[in-house]
């Protein structure tokens, strides 16, 4: 039998779940007007209206997935795009290696014995001494077979390195040979500009080029930047280019063009201004195509660019130059004060020429014999040290000579 207490107890829980069933009987109600609200907005709206709405709720909950799936996008194309420019520049930097051969302040030709050494040095040194003063540099000797042309012009030591190998070949070394020498060899510097502005061409991969443009090539291998061959920077310079132009689907004859060519102002003599502006008078003297001359006129960002090739040139010319190693500021610093030293020379009536050698240390002044007589050549030599003093950025002393040289020549007559 149940006691009175298991009742009042049954009786209780019955209470507590009467009380549950009529709380979510409430909320059952509540849900159906909510329910019968919504329906009698539904039902007032247009089909259209309803798949409005509809189309609204369901961009809403997209929206944050679509925001979310587009930043994540956006990173990886970052990450990707990144690797790949880095791909693409380290690919260019590789096949912008040369094997171009620039030589800087000294140049070296082999003697094939001692008698030929001998032979230029000359009794108490005349050959020598003739040979330096005919080409400005300076030659420099050692107990082995190697002859070493020092001087900060490469033009000059050009002209002594070829000069001295052929009187090497010929062994009639004397002074009246040496200065003849000297003199076709310099009188032919115009075929060996050539003969070097075609290499750097072709090196590049650019033929038929107008001749004048070819000789002003050739000049780049006799001038530097900070210390940086200009033919060895255009060479690798042309082939960084030509790699990124690849790469990227760029015109790829306008960057080798434009990187061939970008720097051609450095070595015009005939016309003042700034390399840039003069580079794009001498290409649009010979009719080049637009997009080159824009991109040599926008290499040093002085202008928009105008196109994805003048960004490339432009690239190309800030890794070739900017690389570690690539350039060094005392060279053109060296280089700049030795042609002052020389141009202060020069400024005195009578002076022909004038060669600093020894880093600026030594100073020797050729007058023209009929200018300036013998009493006068101990005068100019201390009026030069003078300005020297005064206008010269040197280190030490500088040592002036003062050469003037009086020559009698007769010819016999025919018999």
């Amino acid at each position: 039998m149940t006691s009175k207490d298991d009742i009042s107890v049954l009786i209780e829980e019955i209470k507590k779940e009467r009380l549950a069933l009529e709380k979510k009987k409430a909320e059952v109600e509540k849900m159906e007007e909510q329910i019968k609200e919504l329906l009698s907005k539904t039902a007032k709206m247009t089909v259209e209206e309803a798949k409005k709405a509809l189309l609204e709720q369901v961009a809403k909950e997209l929206n944050s997935e679509v925001a979310k799936r587009v930043r994540q996008a956006e990173e990886r194309i970052k990450l990707e795009a990144e690797e790949k420019a880095r791909e693409i520049l380290v690919d260019a930097m590789r096949h912008g290696a040369t094997n171009y051969t620039a030589e800087y302040t000294i140049s070296t030709v082999v003697v094939p014995n001692e008698e030929i050494k001998g032979r230029i040095i000359g009794a108490g040194g005349r050959n020598i001494r003739v040979f330096e003063k005919e080409t400005g540099c300076e030659l420099e000797m050692d107990e082995t077979n190697i002859i070493r042309i020092s001087s900060f012009d490469s033009i000059r030591r050009e002209v002594a390195r070829r000069s001295l190998e052929i009187l090497i070949k010929d062994t009639r070394i004397q002074p009246s040979r040496i200065e003849e020498v000297v003199r076709q060899v310099r009188s032919g510097m115009e075929e060996i500009l050539l003969e070097e502005g075609r290499l750097i061409a072709e090196t590049c991969g650019v033929y038929n080029l107008p001749t004048d443009i070819i000789k002003l090539l050739g000049r780049y291998k006799f001038r530097t930047s900070y210390g940086q061959n200009l033919g060895l920077h255009t060479i690798e310079e042309t082939k960084i280019g030509v790699s990124i132009a690849n790469e990227i689907g760029a015109n790829v004859e306008v960057v080798r063009m434009g990187c061939l060519l970008h720097d051609i102002g450095k070595v015009v003599t005939e016309e003042e201004g700034n390399h840039v502006d003069v580079g794009v008078s001498v290409l649009k003297k010979y009719g080049f195509p637009k997009e080159v001359v824009n991109a040599v006129a926008e290499h040093h960002e002085d202008k928009p660019f105008s196109s994805v090739e003048s960004v490339i040139v432009w690239i190309a010319d800030a890794i070739s130059g900017s690389r570690p190693g690539a350039r060094y500021e005392p060279h053109e610093e060296y280089v700049k004060r030795m042609e002052k030293i020389e141009e202060i020379a020069k400024r005195f009536e009578g002076v022909a020429e004038a060669y600093a050698f020894q880093a600026g240390r030594d100073l020797r002044v050729i007058v023209s014999p009929d200018e300036v007589d013998d009493d006068r050549l101990t005068i100019l030599s201390r009026e030069i040290a003078k300005s020297l003093e005064k206008e010269a950025e040197y280190a030490g002393q500088i040592k002036v000579t003062v050469i003037r040289e009086v020559r009698a020549t007769s010819t016999t007559s025919a018999k």
